[in-house]
């Protein structure tokens, strides 16, 4: 080999040497994927059906009353009429259309409340009051519907109205006048009644919510009591019916706002490729 030729090729073993101790400084990165999109939780709180049990306290007005006199013909009327409160206790099924509006139908028992009463007028020709004594009960039917403002810390303020009719049962009413008693039967019907109420509910679990408010009723007036000998019958002018309610509401599929919030996302760090 001449001269020439082996410098030549000792030039490129030399030139190829350095390349690959070049190359071999430098160091890829591993390949790195992109992290997964954030999961994004929608709060749906609609298509729910839910029952419910209530219990309460009320106490009712009584408006007054008139009936019709024989002994001169003509009308009479209480000079008062006092009722005592009672308890009660209730049941319904409903339906939650969205986070903010719901409705439901339900039924509620009034526990008797003592009626006690007085009236004035002549007896044989002189001045005389009488004692009356008797008690009412109902069952109330009711549709009702709800507008509710958002949940905080599991509590939801709510405010509704409701339409139907209370089936008023009145027991005999005792008119007693000078230590002698005139029994008059009482009655039994349907009357139209309305209601308003307000209250809040609190997430017990994700399915039970505590239910606690007030709720006002008016039944409209109309037959008391039957005719007995000298007076009779009697209409009564409607009650009102004050209500303070508790109970619970089992929702049925669970409830949005009741479960807990879902974990904060946090993004998966990337690391930076590493040269050597």
């Amino acid at each position: 080999m001449t001269k020439p030729a082996r410098l030549t090729l000792f030039g490129a073993l030399l030139l190829g040497s350095a390349t690959a101790a070049s190359a071999a400084d430098f160091y890829d990165p591993p390949v790195v994927e992109a992290p997964p999109p954030p999961v994004v939780y929608e709060e749906v709180d609609s298509g729910g059906w839910y029952i419910r049990g209530d219990i309460d306290y009320h106490w009712s007005n009584f408006k007054d009353a008139d009936y019709v006199t024989y002994s001169p013909p003509g009308y009479g009327g209480f000079d008062f009429g006092d009722l005592r409160g009672a308890w009660s206790f209730g049941a319904g099924v409903g339906y939650q259309a969205n986070k903010y509006f719901r409705t439901d139908l339900t039924i509620d028992y009034w526990a008797k409340s003592k009626f006690t009463g007085q009236t004035s007028g002549f007896c044989g020709g002189l001045p005389c009051q009488s004692v009356d004594e008797s008690s009412y009960s109902a069952l109330v039917l009711l549709a009702n519907a709800y507008a509710e403002f958002g949940t905080w810390n599991g509590v939801t303020p709510y405010v509704g109205a409701g339409i139907g009719g209370a089936r008023i049962k009145w027991d005999d009413l005792n008119n007693t006048v000078g230590g002698v008693t005139t029994v008059h039967e009482g009655t039994d019907e349907w009357r139209f009644a309305w209601a308003l109420m307000a209250g809040a509910s609190y997430c017990l679990t994700d399915n039970v919510l505590l239910d606690a408010g007030y709720r006002f009723t008016r039944v409209n007036g109309g037959r008391m009591f039957e005719y007995a000998p000298v007076a009779g019958p009697g209409f009564d002018e409607g009650i009102d019916v004050h209500e303070v309610r508790g109970g619970l509401r089992y929702q049925f599929g669970g409830s949005s706002r009741c479960a807990p919030p879902p974990p904060a996302y946090e993004p998966i760090p990337i690391e930076p490729p590493v040269y050597k």
